[in-house]
């Protein structure tokens, strides 16, 4: 995953919510509903969901694929900092526990496919440049796993960081091609892995796109955002619109290059 930081290192309606459940017409007929009145006079509407209302995901384990790295560091800190039962993978075990003993907080290390088979749901936070391969070689570990990809697809020159745009249309979507088996979202994209690392910040001012086709899904990974403090999690649309979420880190880069800051996002009027 790309940080924000200037250096690199490697309300939901029926249209429009992942997963919105749909109504079905009751039982038609003056039998079914009385004084000769139809099935969809007399259909009582079910309320709308509050947004708001998310799961408890405290007992839930995250791991963190990409662990070692900056910005997967910074979120497997900030997690288990904030309670959360927290295992950060690498290829190599020994790497991964050095950086968890680093961590504390009840924070472990194991290689990849060991966190992948512990985990209740799974952080994909890898360079981009090796992400198909290091999920294809863990589809079998993450096979009903709740995924959540928050790597960008950036390209570096002289100008700045620009995005690309991976053949299946955004990392989101090439982590779900390769994971029939998983339940694939996608968050944490634009945060600073400086922020989320300092254990001077007591909080984090962001709020957190995320992505997905469920809705049960969606709202789990809401809820892990909303553990770490100052951090809400945003439903923004599905897998399908995961390309311009990733795409923007390059522009933040771009501002925190101008600005000297380490800028996050703030969805108004929610």
């Amino acid at each position: 995953m790309t940080s924000t930081d200037p250096t690199p290192s490697t309300d939901p309606t029926a249209s429009t919510d992942a997963a919105a459940p749909t109504g079905s017409p009751g039982p038609t007929g003056s039998g079914a509903t009385g004084s000769g009145s139809t099935g969809s006079d007399s259909a009582q509407k079910a309320p709308a969901k509050d947004p708001w209302d998310l799961p408890d995901v405290s007992g839930l384990v995250v791991g963190v694929l990409g662990g070692t790295g900056p910005q997967g560091k910074g979120l497997a800190y900030r997690l288990a900092r904030a309670g959360q039962k927290v295992i950060i993978g690498s290829r190599a075990a020994d790497r991964a526990q050095a950086a968890a003993d680093e961590l504390g907080h009840g924070v472990e290390g194991a290689d990849n496919a060991e966190t992948a088979r512990r985990s209740d749901i799974v952080i994909v936070a890898v360079p981009w440049e090796g992400h198909g391969k290091t999920l294809e070689s863990l589809r079998e570990e993450l096979a009903g796993k709740l995924v959540v990809d928050c790597v960008n697809p950036l390209g570096f020159d002289k100008k700045g960081a620009y995005a690309l745009k991976p053949e299946e249309g955004s990392a989101a979507e090439q982590a779900a091609a390769l994971l029939p088996g998983s339940r694939v979202t996608a968050a944490f994209h634009h945060l600073s892995a400086v922020l989320l690392q300092d254990p001077e910040v007591e909080e984090i001012d962001t709020d957190v796109m995320v992505l997905g086709e469920v809705r049960a899904d969606v709202e789990i990974v809401q809820a892990l955002a909303g553990r770490i403090p100052g951090m809400r999690g945003i439903f923004a649309g599905r897998l399908r619109n995961a390309h311009q979420v990733e795409s923007l880190v390059a522009n933040l880069i771009s501002v925190n290059r101008r600005y000297k800051a380490h800028a996050g996002l703030r969805v108004t009027d929610v």
